[in-house]
């Protein structure tokens, strides 16, 4: 064989195998806090419309549910990623120790909120001092002390919310948590349109649907890091001003008990009241996480003896990969 044509070999050789490596995708787990929903579109729409891949990567997306515990797994190590529903997950892990940061935070305002049949006595959250109000056990050492702490609320308001809609539908004095983005939808097919009262917009300080990834990850592969924070971002913008379609067949498929109207009520609440793109989000981008905002929280956090006063949340969290401004 001629030079000429042992050159032209060894390149062909070589841009065979740069295109062999170059299309070889980096594989991630990446877990959701529950079933599949509109509340972790932004996640589908980028496995859907082949963002991710795009990314060059490969993403397993697993659903929560019943019996599965992201946090847990997370820490264990027995998967690369998973969605946290708010700051106190990102805390919880910093207290206990685990290798897991969180590098992003979609959820500018936490969706949790208290509903109230429509009423006069009842134009704020400061009016609901004294009444009965049902709440969740996972939220009477999380939200509940906030709210006791801000607002003047009493235990001995707490009526036990079971996650089971039809005790307010009856009762026209109930006063009850929720997701904006969900108990309202249920309540109003019911034929009651609630007043709701959004925590975020009272001062209520929380992230929510943060990515939180292993710390070996983040230490070791930040570029898989960055690709997986900018694809998630670009999916969630996509899923806010784009055809949902193709996140929401995924949500479908994997979660049958969801409907298309419960899909687009969600949707369009997250869009409303600027669930995602809101705050500073506006000037740094979808997925943006401040110092400022961070101290704030655990500071509050800390001052209604839910952590210790040692506990620093900067162990737990990587601003690193968000705040780029204009990519949104």
């Amino acid at each position: 064989m001629t030079g000429l044509r042992v050159r032209a070999a060894l390149a062909a050789l070589l841009l065979l195998f740069s295109g062999t490596v170059a299309q070889a995708a980096d594989r991630l787990v990446f877990a959701t806090d529950w079933r599949a929903q509109a509340e972790q579109g932004g996640f589908y729409q980028a496995v859907a419309k082949g963002i991710y891949a795009r990314h060059g990567l490969e993403v397993d997306l697993r659903q929560g549910g019943v019996g599965m515990d992201p946090q847990q797994l997370l820490a264990a190590g027995a998967i690369d990623g998973a969605m946290g529903s708010s700051g106190f997950f990102t805390l919880n892990l910093v207290e206990a120790g685990a290798d897991v940061v969180t590098v992003a935070a979609l959820f500018q305002k936490d969706p949790w909120m208290l509903m109230t049949h429509p009423r006069a006595d009842i134009t704020s959250l400061e009016q609901m001092r004294g009444k009965p109000i049902m709440i969740g056990d996972p939220s009477v050492n999380t939200i509940w002390r906030w709210l006791k702490s801000r607002y003047g609320f009493q235990d001995s308001q707490i009526r036990k919310y079971t996650f089971n809609i039809a005790p307010f539908l009856v009762d026209q004095g109930a006063i009850q948590q929720g997701y904006v983005t969900s108990e309202p939808f249920t309540a109003g097919k019911a034929g009651v349109t609630p007043q709701v009262y959004l925590l975020a917009d009272h001062g209520y300080l929380s992230y929510a649907a943060t990515i939180m990834l292993r710390r070996d990850l983040v230490e070791k592969r930040p570029d898989l890091v960055q690709a997986f924070v900018d694809a998630s971002i670009e999916g969630w913008i996509s899923y806010l001003h784009d055809d949902p379609g193709p996140a929401n067949a995924l949500i479908k498929t994997a979660n049958p008990d969801m409907d298309d109207e419960t899909i687009a009520y969600a949707r369009q609440k997250m869009i409303a009241y600027g669930i995602v793109e809101s705050g500073d989000a506006v000037r740094l981008g979808v997925g943006a996480m401040t110092a400022d905002r961070w101290q704030a929280f655990t500071d509050e956090m800390k001052a209604l003896g839910i952590y210790r006063s040692d506990l620093d949340w900067r162990r737990g969290v990587d601003l690193r990969f968000v705040n780029k401004g204009g990519r949104n």
